[in-house]
């Protein structure tokens, strides 16, 4: 029981850490030949994932179309109560709405 080491094979000149890593162990496509063109266009296929880039990319996006949706609204809100100063022949002003049609 002593002995467990001497049942394992010893390790063979071809099994050093010498090698280069082929592309059955390595993921994703950084093992493959590629152009240099391909992989200047897309490096994010090569890289190693950034959970830091990744989380802040998430919020940037996230804050992106948070800020579209505010702006639309505010922008509908402001079109529903559209009034303007209206003159009257006398000289007198008047502050109207303007006119909705009942289809909208």
């Amino acid at each position: 029981m002593a002995d467990k080491n001497a049942d394992s094979p010893a390790p063979s000149s071809s099994n050093t850490g010498s090698q280069k890593p082929t592309q059955s162990n390595t993921g994703g496509l950084r093992g493959v030949r590629t152009t240099s063109l391909f992989r200047a266009v897309n490096f994010e296929l090569f890289v190693k994932p950034n959970k830091a880039v990744m989380a802040f990319g998430l919020v940037a996006i996230t804050g992106c179309v948070a800020y579209i949706g505010y702006m639309h609204a505010i922008k509908e809100n402001k079109a529903d109560e559209l009034v303007y100063e209206q003159y009257r022949p006398d000289g007198s002003t008047e502050w109207t709405k303007t006119k909705r049609s009942k289809w909208d």
